[in-house]
């Protein structure tokens, strides 16, 4: 009994062994053909379509309800563009995958975003795709969600970014790094984008940022290294 079970054992390790060795590239490229589309013809609807923003100017977060209208348009325009033709390439992706999620919050705010709620589940009406009054933020937060792979875990093997790497001299992936700085780090990526919407929450991603790296400087521990999957 004790061998078939070890047996089994065996045999499940090796195939979630492969399936994490194609994980490296499938997922990502997927990702990145999905998400590049749905960006790229955000960008060219905006692209070729009349400036509406002016309309909604007051309902962006600050800075941009600060700005013209005729500003914060090119500037979300161009950024889907481009981020498209990144992540499609492969090329800068983390960057392209960070500016494109701090769009979607922003526009997350500006126009998914319910006017008024004072409980979460008011805030819980408005998980929709069509607007009942409640606000319609399901489908940028699932951009959003798919976007973090593609911010904390990079295009993949099929892409620019892989290559260079190569040519750069990486002969074997990078070992992740799992200690207070990393956790830092992944709290400041997540508080930027959140100052758009909830800027309090979004202030408190930073300070935990802040503070963890402090806690890494003064303890000078040694980071621990896990091995890449």
């Amino acid at each position: 009994m004790n061998a078939v079970l070890a047996r089994c054992a065996g045999s499940w390790n090796l195939l979630v062994a492969r399936l994490d060795g194609a994980g490296e590239t499938l997922p990502p490229f997927v990702l990145r053909l999905i998400m590049g589309w749905e960006f790229w013809e955000s960008g060219l609807e905006k692209l070729h379509g009349e400036n509406w923003f002016a309309d909604i100017q007051q309902r962006f977060p600050f800075p941009f309800d600060q700005l013209p209208a005729g500003f914060s348009w090119t500037l979300s325009t161009w950024t889907e563009v481009a981020g498209a033709l990144l992540l499609w390439l492969g090329l800068g992706t983390r960057v392209a995958a960070f500016a494109l999620l701090f769009v979607t919050f922003v526009a997350t705010a500006a126009v998914h975003w319910p006017d008024m709620w004072s409980m979460w589940s008011d805030l819980a009406k408005g998980y929709a795709i069509k607007d009942m009054g409640h606000g319609n933020f399901k489908l940028p937060l699932l951009f959003a969600v798919m976007l973090l792979p593609l911010i904390f875990r990079g295009a993949g093997k099929f892409s620019l970014d892989h290559l260079a790497s190569r040519l750069l001299g990486a002969k074997s992936p990078r070992a992740a790094i799992d200690d207070p700085l990393a956790w830092s780090f992944a709290s400041a990526v997540l508080g930027v984008p959140f100052l758009m919407l909830l800027p309090k929450f979004g202030i408190a991603l930073l300070v935990l940022a802040l503070l963890l790296a402090l806690a890494a400087r003064r303890s000078g521990a040694p980071t621990r290294a896990l091995r890449a999957s």
